[in-house]
């Protein structure tokens, strides 16, 4: 009896159990839609924001920087033609090369002949000519080397005028070009992107959704457009419109859409057959409604990802048309346009084509960039 009192349980110990809820599953953070994902994803990626800073700059420039100074961009006069950089207070920083002066190195069989080819360069204006001998030569041929830097302002009597970078061939200001030169390839570049948006988004929606015989002909014709050149078109949109930005935002226009139609039809195919399509079907929806209330939205990103893809295709386009001479027509400039006037100064006056050279190069980077963001944070296996 004894053991058995030792091996009995205080009734106190005997409470009933209490079920803890399971916390393994619970979602601790809140929910979040495709889309905030999307744009968390996007900005996350430091390289894409960046870029679309850079972007949102170089618009604002476009549209205010050509005001920021008192030169237009038809302000001509031959006697401040190829004037370099001058910018104050950066003047007082040589080697930026802001500082209004034109320098070079000349050779010569001894440092007076070498000397006498820098004076002949710069208009023979010795006085404003500061001559700094690197190699005195041993008398064999252009073994002397001296230093010529040429103060052009102070020559021409124009110390207290500010050319930020620089002049042209026709002594315009080549700031307010530049931006204005900016201003017309994004125009164009949008206004085609814009258009190859809408028309290869319908067309290819119609083509993908349809199917049959709409899709086999309508792809047929993409067939035979995409076999048509660009550079063929615009010489023919030349032979009926004049050269300019309507000529080329034509040209663009009428091939630029088929990558999207093709791309939102392959979508539109691989989607059309879902259970949600086919739910909207059955409560009576139209097809127009089918298309742009359920299948459209689930394809944005991938439209969205390949228009930004295609704006850097329409400003390349636009300044190789404008280099080769079949864009933009003087005295309107665009980036293609300055970078071939620089392209014949190149030697003489770099700077002419750096600064054009430049800036299309960071805008093409810079959309190529964000275009990469928004396909990563558009794709699902991209998000953590």
């Amino acid at each position: 009896m004894a053991t058995n009192d030792q091996n009995k349980i205080p009734k106190e110990l005997l409470v009933p159990l209490v079920r803890k809820e399971d916390t393994s599953e619970k979602i601790s953070g809140p929910s979040r839609t495709f889309m905030q994902d999307a744009r968390r994803a996007f900005f996350k990626n430091k390289l894409a924001v960046v870029s679309v800073v850079l972007i949102i700059i170089v618009i604002l420039m476009s549209i205010f920087g050509p005001s920021m100074n008192e030169h237009g961009s038809d302000d001509q006069d031959l006697m401040r033609a190829k004037m370099p950089p001058h910018v104050p207070v950066l003047e007082n920083i040589s080697w930026l090369g802001f500082d209004g002066t034109l320098s070079g190195k000349y050779r010569g069989n001894d440092v007076e002949a070498a000397t006498a080819n820098a004076i002949a360069r710069y208009d023979n204006n010795e006085d404003f000519i500061d001559i700094e001998v690197v190699d005195e030569g041993d008398g064999s041929r252009n073994s002397a080397v001296v230093n010529a830097t040429y103060h052009i302002y102070d020559a021409k009597d124009m110390s207290d005028e500010y050319f930020w970078l620089g002049t042209d061939t026709l002594g315009r200001d080549q700031w307010t070009r530049l931006w204005e030169g900016t201003r017309v390839s994004l125009i164009i570049a949008f206004v085609a992107a814009v258009i190859g948006l809408v028309v290869g988004v319908a067309y290819g929606g119609i083509a993908g959704f349809y199917g049959g015989k709409v899709d086999n002909v309508m792809m047929r014709i993409v067939e035979i457009l995409v076999g048509i050149p660009n550079l063929v078109v615009i010489l023919l949109m030349m032979l009926v419109l004049q050269p300019g930005i309507t000529s080329i935002v034509v040209a663009l226009s009428i091939t630029g859409w088929t990558g999207m139609a093709r791309i939102v039809r392959g979508e539109v195919l691989k989607l059309k057959n879902q259970e949600f399509v086919l739910a909207a079907r059955t409560l009576g929806q139209t097809n127009g409604k089918v298309i742009m209330k359920h299948l459209l939205p689930n394809i944005s990103g991938i439209i969205i990802i390949n228009t930004m893809f295609t704006i850097p295709d329409a400003i390349f386009f636009e300044a190789f048309l404008s280099f080769i001479g079949l864009g933009i027509v003087p005295p309107d400039a665009s980036l293609g346009s300055l970078i071939n006037a620089g392209f014949d100064n190149l030697r003489l006056y770099p700077y002419l084509l750096v600064y054009p050279a430049v800036l299309i190069s960071l805008i093409m980077i810079a959309f190529n960039l964000i275009g990469d963001g928004l396909r990563d944070a558009f794709d699902p296996k991209m998000h953590k």
